[in-house]
């Protein structure tokens, strides 16, 4: 790619047979040279980090380009990526820095040829007036899209503005956006989305809105399948986890829609599900810290640390081995199957519980304003004697709320709900700190007494360790507590309590 900057869009197509057209008025494009082509791969995470910020990353030639609204923003020597952090310096991972997750391996989504040919737009003087940059992405004859730059000389604006202008008439479309680039290039590999928005209409039953909801989430899970057997990150693994987390939240949440019968069965098992990941997820949440606990002690005891982490990852290969056949199993399968074609059509196969033709907009205002009243009334309640469990309850209670107004944002405006739900996020990150700092001192007691009666030199350096970690994170879950009433004061402002009540509350509601 070229790395001088100027305007760029992309356009569905093979923009090549189109260019004997492109003569605004008297001018013409004509071929400076011969064009060239090479092999190329498009990269991004699985979850498309990259693309989200309107901006592709290609491999190319020896070389990654990373490519942006205006053009080649940065470019470095390359070969296929990995994880960022494990990939060579340079222009491309300085700018990536900021927007993949260190969690999150940058993948090759699919490849294809790259053809770069160079145009110049000349007068009826053979004098340039413009330069056109043209580069074709071709995975096959039926997806190909391309990249146009235009490069105005000093004193030719107008024609280059002209000769855009000219382009897009002929294309007759709008601009690709770097998601629907990639979505046209690679549709299977480009098209999975973690957080699915479920168009409802408000007066359709909460029962069809519910099975909706359940619906769209089923296929994330599944989506997650491959990475996870592949173990290619595991953010695989999360993201599996959250969206049948999520569908467990609906059945515990929508109270009402199915029969307290159907409703146990249910949770059940996607229970049994969630069962089979635990210990794989916990191994995985140990390791990812792992840098930042050896942080945390002082550098005599990480010796012992890295002991213990290093038998962490010999556990974790063991576990994802089991998760593995598990997923690959013919009971697993067939389970998946049974749940996907039991929401494909709930109203044939679910019983309907009391609140079933209720229609979802006054549902969803009750459900959502009730449990904001109960964050507030908890937070209200915390002091500085208040137990840890009541501030746990609280948290727990925050992601509940969180995950109803997600689930119903469709209904009330994203503006509105991107606000209330950020305000809200902001208290869910504090809380979270100090449950994460609750649940892993928890863990690693365990571990500790699992290892009271081993003996031996590598056992005793193992305990100095974690003993000297525990008190860390014991200090770093005080300070988490003594921020829980200053961050719900923050959430809970005049603005935000008027924003709730304006969307949830019932004429006269406070």
């Amino acid at each position: 790619m070229n790395t001088e900057s100027g305007p760029l869009f992309i356009v569905a197509g093979d923009l090549r047979g189109l260019l004997a057209d492109a003569a605004p008025g008297k001018r013409r494009l004509v071929a400076a040279g011969p064009g060239a082509t090479v092999s190329f791969a498009l990269c991004d995470t699985f979850d498309g980090e990259i693309a989200l910020t309107g901006r592709l990353l290609l491999c190319c030639d020896g070389r990654l380009d990373l490519i942006g609204p205006d053009g080649c923003e940065a470019s470095q020597p390359g070969m296929p990526p990995g994880f960022l952090p494990e990939m060579p310096g340079g222009a491309v991972t300085d700018a990536l820095s900021g927007i993949v997750s260190p969690l999150r391996r940058v993948l090759e989504l699919g490849s294809g040829q790259l053809l770069h040919q160079r145009f110049a737009l000349l007068d009826d003087e053979e004098k340039t007036r413009a330069r056109c940059d043209l580069t074709v992405l071709e995975p096959d004859s039926d997806r190909a899209v391309t990249l146009v730059r235009l490069e105005p000389l000093r004193g030719y604006r107008r024609d280059c503005d002209r000769l855009v202008s000219h382009l897009r008439g002929i294309v007759g479309a709008a601009p690709l956006g770097a998601r629907a680039t990639a979505a046209r290039l690679f549709p299977d590999a480009a098209g999975y989305d973690p957080k699915p928005a479920v168009p409802f209409a408000p007066d359709e039953s909460v029962f069809k809105a519910t099975g909706d909801v359940i619906a769209a989430h089923l296929p994330v899970a599944r989506a997650n399948e491959p990475g996870i057997l592949a173990d290619l990150d595991s953010e695989f693994l999360h993201d599996y986890r959250v969206a049948l987390r999520k569908i467990r939240s609906v059945l515990s949440l929508f109270w009402g829609v199915y029969t307290p019968k159907e409703t146990e069965k249910l949770k059940a098992r996607f229970a049994a599900l969630m069962a089979e990941t635990g210990r794989l997820r916990d191994l995985d949440v140990y390791l990812i810290e792992r840098d930042h606990y050896l942080r945390m002690v002082p550098e005599g005891l990480r010796p012992g640390l890295d002991l213990l982490f290093d038998g962490f990852a010999r556990d974790r290969a063991a576990a994802h081995r089991r998760l593995t056949r598990h997923l690959r199993s013919a009971g697993y399968g067939k389970e998946m199957d049974r749940l996907s074609r039991l929401f494909a059509k709930p109203g044939k196969h679910l019983a309907k519980g009391s609140e079933a033709d209720r229609p979802v907009r006054d549902y969803a205002r009750a459900l959502i304003w009730a449990r904001y009243r109960k964050v507030r009334k908890i937070a209200a309640s915390i002091d500085a004697t208040t137990p840890d469990e009541r501030v746990h309850a609280l948290r727990i209670q925050c992601k509940k709320l969180r995950y109803l107004m997600e689930f119903f944002a469709p209904l009330y405006g994203e503006k509105p709900m991107k606000r209330l739900i950020r305000s809200l996020k902001i208290l869910q990150e504090n809380l979270g700190a100090f449950n994460d700092s609750v649940v892993q001192q928890e863990a690693l007691e365990n571990v500790l007494s699992d290892r009271a009666g081993k003996q031996g030199a590598q056992q005793l350096e193992i305990a100095r360790s974690l003993g000297a970690l525990l008190t860390v994170l014991h200090q770093r879950q005080t300070a988490e507590r003594a921020r829980v009433m200053a961050t719900f004061a923050a959430f809970d402002v005049p603005a935000t309590r008027a924003g709730f009540r304006a969307l949830f509350a019932a004429e006269g509601g406070r």
